[in-house]
């Protein structure tokens, strides 16, 4: 199938890598369809194309690329997860310029049943986590350190 995306023109995607939101995402409820576009050559960002709405695209990583720490529990039965092998989670990425400013909401993780190609964004209540979370954590890189 033939689609129109924002970043990267008109696209062909199979039906088969189409993920469900059957409530849509917050704040674009009539939306259900979605691809995931890899940004980068590395897999780190990727779009989150509707397949229906060429200018709704959003940018996407792997939180626990960043925030190895991150956790939140979610209902296995309401999502039909039969396995953890079939949980992805992703969280919306603000960019901003310089990149290094950037932000990560952590506070409305979506979460993908790979298995039956369906997901939905949950809201959590968690007072550690917020919408603009610096995708680059302060005090980061350079983890090496010199020992003697």
């Amino acid at each position: 199938m033939k689609i129109e995306t924002k970043y990267f023109g008109a696209m062909e995607v199979e039906k088969k890598n189409f993920i469900e939101f059957s409530s849509g995402l917050p704040g674009f409820e009539s939306y259900h369809n979605f691809v995931l576009l890899p940004v980068d050559e590395l897999d780190t960002y990727f779009a989150l194309q509707s397949v229906e709405e060429a200018g709704l695209s959003l940018i996407v990583t792997n939180p626990y690329l960043f925030y190895k720490d991150y956790e939140f529990d979610i209902d296995e039965e309401d999502m039909g997860i039969e396995s953890p092998e079939d949980v992805a989670v992703y969280n919306v990425v603000t960019l901003r310029d310089p990149f290094e400013t950037s932000t990560l909401n952590l506070q409305a993780p979506i979460v993908m049943n790979t298995a039956k190609g369906t997901a939905k964004q949950i809201i959590l209540n968690h007072p550690d986590y917020r919408t603009k979370h610096p995708l680059i954590p302060y005090g980061k890189g350079g983890e090496s350190h010199a020992r003697s």
